[in-house]
């Protein structure tokens, strides 16, 4: 395990560094690291200082972001395979075209006949090895360019189905129309996915309404930064 920083000023951010932060909700990842790539340059006073995260967040998701600068950015593949944790929260009753808040419901469903066994027998549906089709409105590259790129050109976008694999599904709460779970599983899954296949698998529609990622491998949110506070560090001289 890479050890992450801790104290800011015993940091050599071009030697490498590995940062925790919590991403803010409605941040990209890219503006994440943006931001600390250009407070970097101007606390060592150098036009140029390599930073990457190694694992995206959606904008609508929080949590866990694990930033690399300097020569670390070489561990980015190695820290990206690792699992991740996230606690969620979803939607019975609806869909949207990207899975999540971020569009508006585009078909309702009626779910009283939904009873909480129900909910709860369907997750067994969702563990271990899984097939997944990566939402459309996503960054997966079809030929070179993101999906959600030529979603919103009006192309009829497919992607490829890929298998990834759900190591824990537990469901936390239920008051329907919404269901809290919490989710630890393998690099590649996406839980907006995982959200619209649960209602499927329920004869309904679902979507997810709320994401955090708690954990990845054995580095935890309860040790990140929040970005502001993070940010102020890095311009605070010493």
């Amino acid at each position: 395990m890479i050890p992450f920083v801790k104290d800011i000023n015993e940091t050599d951010f071009q030697e490498g560094a590995l940062l925790l932060v919590d991403k803010p909700l409605e941040w990209t990842s890219f503006d994440v690291v943006n931001k600390i790539r250009y407070t970097l340059k101007h606390r060592l006073g150098v036009k140029k200082i390599k930073v990457g995260h190694a694992g995206t967040l959606d904008p609508l998701a929080t949590g866990l972001l694990l930033i690399c600068t300097g020569k670390f950015t070489k561990k980015i593949n190695d820290l990206t395979d690792l699992n991740k944790q996230y606690e969620g929260k979803l939607k019975l009753g609806a869909t949207t075209l990207s899975y999540d808040a971020e569009m508006e419901e585009n078909e309702t469903f009626d779910i009283e006949a939904i009873t909480e066994e129900q909910i709860l027998n369907t997750v067994e549906n969702f563990k271990g090895a899984i097939q997944q089709f990566p939402p459309i409105y996503s960054a997966v590259k079809i030929d070179g360019v993101a999906s959600y790129k030529r979603a919103r050109q009006g192309e009829d976008v497919k992607t490829r189905e890929r298998t990834v694999n759900i190591e824990e599904f537990v469901i936390n709460k239920v008051e329907k129309p919404y269901v809290e779970f919490s989710v630890t599983c393998s690099k590649g899954t996406y839980i907006r996915t995982l959200a619209d296949d649960f209602g499927k698998s329920l004869n309904n529609g679902a979507y997810l309404v709320g994401l955090k990622r708690t954990k990845t491998a054995g580095y935890d949110v309860k040790d990140a930064w929040d970005l502001d506070t993070l940010i102020n560090e890095l311009r605070d001289v010493h």
